[in-house]
């Protein structure tokens, strides 16, 4: 792929990202770094797929990208996490999938010849497992770098003294 072609979808992620952070409501000092990381995490997808890679794959890297970069934004920006993860990961929701999922369930109710339908049914379970599985990878990918990094700073809570002394 051309590398401006390339560069361009990336503009395009961060743009819709971009847009959902404002329909969330976000704060405005968060829309520069939703925009970059929409960027990357989409972009990682992009690539692998060009590269061969299977959809839930690349999704699940490309969202673990943005889950780990979320977490690293919300230390610097003084924000959640899901502030940068939710606006950047919704550019990258398989609606191609779940469309010919829903259009092949509209045509099986109205097919009658048994081997069009055989064919249209593959097809829409086809498509339909490939948008829950992308789904599965963003949801995944997004929440392990979150639990993976909520439990390091766990770490660093102060213990409770009271709580030791009833344990004695």
């Amino acid at each position: 792929m051309n590398t401006l072609l390339f560069l361009e979808k990336g503009i395009w992620l961060g743009c819709a990202a971009i847009g959902f952070a404002v329909l969330f409501n976000v704060p405005r000092r968060t829309l520069g770094t939703i925009f970059v990381i929409a960027a990357l995490g989409g972009l990682l997808k992009i690539g692998l797929l060009q590269q061969g890679a299977v959809a839930a794959l690349a999704t699940l890297a490309g969202a673990a990208l943005i889950g780990l970069l979320s977490v690293l934004a919300a230390h610097q920006r003084k924000a959640p996490p899901m502030i940068f993860a939710i606006p950047a990961v919704i550019p990258m929701i398989p609606g191609f999938f779940a469309y010919q999922a829903m259009v092949g369930m509209i045509e099986l109710t109205v097919e009658k010849d048994p081997v069009i339908y055989s064919k249209i049914f593959f097809a829409t379970v086809n498509n339909g497992l490939s948008a829950f599985f992308v789904m599965l990878a963003l949801s995944v990918g997004v929440a392990i770098p979150m639990l993976i990094s909520r439990k390091q700073t766990i770490k660093r809570l102060q213990p409770d003294e009271n709580l030791e002394v009833e344990m004695e």
